[in-house]
């Protein structure tokens, strides 16, 4: 792999000759900078780990950027939710700084001591074995040899602890943001488009829940003792629309050249993290299995980190750039109990979902962008086949998330909630992902380069749900199927069944039926 190289290789010496003010800098710092408990900002690494098992190469991040323009990466770091700061930044380039330094004096003293271990070699040749002990010149070598092994013994461990150090604190580092993008929270959204229009009704518009639970479509009462808060059954024409949903998405994607791909959806949480995410993280949303038996595997809340997984150390070859993807899988998801959204299909721990996964070159700078406007055109072109009423908005900085450069989301107008309810987002995650989890392109030469890579949401099924109940219901608490649909689903409209429903016979209810009556012998 030609190009696939080490950072320190390519960048080392650029980057000490730049900061030498710095250096002296972080010398005065030297006690605040380095604590006795590494990684005491927080979880371990998997990536790190990862990598230092022999898996992968090392994550080759853009320290250059990060050096030569670190107010620039503070602005944008202060920008972000994260809990990172710009004394942060400062630190990890100290870090950095003092492991190029000793990488620099590792590999001067390797020099030397091949140097003088030629002169040895030479001077044993040369000379009778007794007379070698008299030679001024062998003594000597032999003395600095011992020398700078015995450096070289202080070296290599200081290099391990510095780098280990180095990847714990700069992995959390976000990604650049494009200079468009809103600064804030949520509230500085920018409405960058509304399509359709709002549906009237002459009555009061119900809910999703109501409205599933009358047509036998939704279940989520009674369920704590069987699957827990959160979970949810879906039945009837409620299990059909899924299907229904997740065969019109992947029949869209695929007349438009993209590849379909089933994942897995337990993943080791080296590629989480290369995806930007915290599987260890304190409060993660991210489910974990048990470590005693199944070390280092994590459920997916996005089949992105999947396919991201698939390209992984590999590279793809420039004839076939863009590549599209398209998956449909299950995701898991430990929501917090923050008391919002806590009835309902809006906020739940598990649900399937269709996703789009595109890795691009990265030669112009503006592949990813235009793969990512490609995208959400898509997303557009769906949502409005379903006859749904949307706005496109592009997030502000503190909702990028650490692996976004820009980031669209489309929120549909969902009548019983009465407001605008996110179904969708697409991110443009350039080359953050791509260089922790070494996903590269070979071009027409043979030389490797790092890619670009762009996710986004074909269709997230509970949130349509919702959506297409809400908006499409009827008067008389039937739902209308949107045209586009009817295919798939078999129905124009979804009315109630003929079944009864089940009845519930558990307790803690105010007239509970008798149990039976023994059987007679």
């Amino acid at each position: 792999m030609a190009t696939c190289i080490g950072m320190v290789a390519r960048v080392g010496g650029t980057v000490l000759t730049a900061l030498k003010p710095v250096a002296r800098q972080c010398s005065r710092q030297r006690t605040r900078v380095f604590i006795p408990h590494r990684f005491s900002h927080g979880a371990r690494s998997s990536l790190y780990e990862h990598v230092r098992e022999g898996y992968s190469e090392k994550p080759e991040l853009d320290m250059r950027a990060v050096c030569e323009e670190t107010d620039k990466v503070i602005a944008n770091v202060e920008n972000r939710k994260g809990d990172l700061r710009g004394d942060d930044v400062r630190n990890i380039v100290c870090v950095w700084q003092e492991l190029q330094a000793v990488k620099t004096e590792i590999s001067g003293l390797e020099e030397q001591k091949k140097h003088i271990s030629d002169t040895v070699k030479a001077l044993v040749a040369k000379n009778d074995k007794k007379a070698l002990g008299n030679l001024p010149e062998y003594t000597q070598a032999l003395q600095k040899g011992r020398e700078i092994r015995n450096r070289l013994n202080q070296l290599y461990p200081k290099e391990t602890e510095l780098d280990q150090e180095h990847y714990g604190r700069a992995l959390r580092l976000p990604n650049a943001t494009h200079p468009d993008v809103p600064v804030g929270d949520e509230s500085q959204a920018r409405v960058v488009e509304l399509v359709g229009q709002k549906p009237e009704f002459d009555f009061k518009p119900r809910g999703h829940v109501e409205l599933g639970e009358e047509l036998g479509l939704i279940r989520q009462r009674h369920l704590a003792h069987v699957s827990g808060h959160r979970s949810y059954y879906l039945r009837g024409a409620g299990a059909r629309l899924q299907t229904a949903l997740q065969n019109f998405a992947l029949d869209t994607l695929q007349r438009r050249g993209f590849i379909p791909m089933v994942v897995p959806d337990m993943l080791k949480g080296a590629v989480f993290e290369g995806c930007g995410m915290q599987p260890n993280a304190h409060r993660s949303q991210v489910y974990s299995l048990d470590q005693a038996r199944f070390p280092d595997l994590n459920l997916a809340g996005t089949g992105e980190v999947g396919v991201a997984g698939y390209f992984m150390d590999h590279a793809v070859n420039w004839k076939d750039l863009p590549v599209r993807t398209v998956c449909s899988s299950t995701c898991y998801r430990a929501e917090t109990d923050t008391g919002r959204e806590t009835w309902g299909l809006y906020r739940v721990h598990h649900f399937n979902k269709v996703e789009m996964f595109g890795v691009t070159a990265d030669e112009t700078g503006e592949e990813s962008s235009q793969l990512l406007g490609e995208f959400v055109s898509l997303q557009k072109e769906m949502f409005s086949a379903l006859e749904l009423h949307y706005r496109v908005l592009d997030m502000p900085t503190q909702e990028l998330g650490p692996p976004a450069h820009r980031k669209y989301d489309i929120e549909a107008w969902m009548p019983g909630r009465d407001s605008y309810g996110e179904i969708s987002s697409g991110s443009n995650c350039t080359d953050y992902q791509s260089r922790r989890l070494n996903i590269l392109y070979e071009r027409e030469d043979g030389s490797l380069q790092y890619a670009h890579t762009v996710n986004a949401t074909a269709c997230a099924i509970p949130r349509t749900i919702i959506a297409i109940l809400e908006t499409h219901q009827t008067k008389d608490g039937t739902v209308r199927v949107p045209r586009a649909l009817q295919p798939y689903l078999g129905l124009e409209v979804i009315e109630t069944p003929k079944y009864t429903p089940l009845k519930y016979i558990g307790p803690n209810q105010p007239s509970r039926p008798p149990r039976p009556a023994p059987k007679t012998r």
